[in-house]
């Protein structure tokens, strides 16, 4: 009896070692996947995008007999942007801008003189504006921003008098810009704006002395002023930021 105990108790104790190889022959379950946080957003890195918009201009000629305005002046405005951003923490945002837009800006205007008559024709070919810029961005896809610097422009201001083309004022302004707008990071990579921008550019002062016109016979002397706003809606193209919440 003693001796058959002990054998069931072998036997048992066989099966249990047994049992306990298989089970650790059998392949393990591998721990479920935690997908990595996506990256914050930030608006930290370069860009390269383009624009179109329209641009509202006054421009003024200012002659010894008088002067002729150009407001209410508009035009459409078109081009691209280059630029690069730098974001603090607290959502504070410095960059850099440079903006050449294209611009089909232009009005004529007639005037009298002591035997003639005379026409003004204003033109703004194209603007380039350096901005440096300070934004903040109030939630991580959106942000608010105030920029100012330098502007050029391709003003020109061409005189004809009874009939004949007697000289113009055409010439690359330098001025200076202000604006601000808000932009949108709506994808990965990708953002859009809209903004307004106020330029001054400045005086010119022109003398033109014709034969062919009596009264600028000795010299017409006339100094033109030109200012401009524009309106603008645009795309960039951001390199190494991260994704956009959805």
């Amino acid at each position: 009896m003693r001796k058959h105990s002990l054998a069931l108790v072998a036997l048992a104790t066989i099966g249990l070692a047994a049992s306990q190889a298989s089970a650790a022959d059998l392949p393990r379950k591998a721990p479920a996947y935690v997908p990595p946080a996506p990256p914050p957003v930030t608006w930290t890195g370069c860009y390269i995008g383009g624009n179109v918009g329209g641009i509202f201009g006054r421009r003024s000629a200012d002659f010894a007999f008088g002067s002729l305005d150009s407001d209410n002046n508009s035009g459409f405005a078109g081009g691209g942007q280059i630029g690069c951003d730098y974001q603090f923490a607290g959502g504070w945002v410095l960059g850099i801008r440079d903006m050449f837009d294209g611009s089909s800006l232009s009005r004529q205007r007639t005037f009298s003189l002591p035997g003639a008559a005379g026409t003004v024709d204003f033109k703004n070919s194209w603007f380039d504006t350096l901005t440096g810029r300070i934004g903040y961005s109030f939630t991580p896809a959106w942000l608010w921003y105030f920029q100012g610097g330098a502007a050029w422009a391709k003003n020109s201001a061409d005189l004809t008098i009874a009939g004949f083309d007697v000289g113009s004022a055409d010439r690359t302004r330098t001025g200076w810009t202000v604006g601000g707008g808000v932009e949108w990071m709506f994808a990965p990579h990708w953002s859009a704006f809209l903004e307004g921008n106020y330029m001054d550019l400045g005086s010119t002062n022109r003398n033109i002395v014709t034969p062919n016109v009596v009264a600028c016979a000795a010299g017409c002397s006339f100094s033109t002023k030109a200012t401009a706003t524009t309106i603008l809606v645009g795309v960039n193209y951001r390199f190494n930021l991260g994704k956009a919440p959805y």
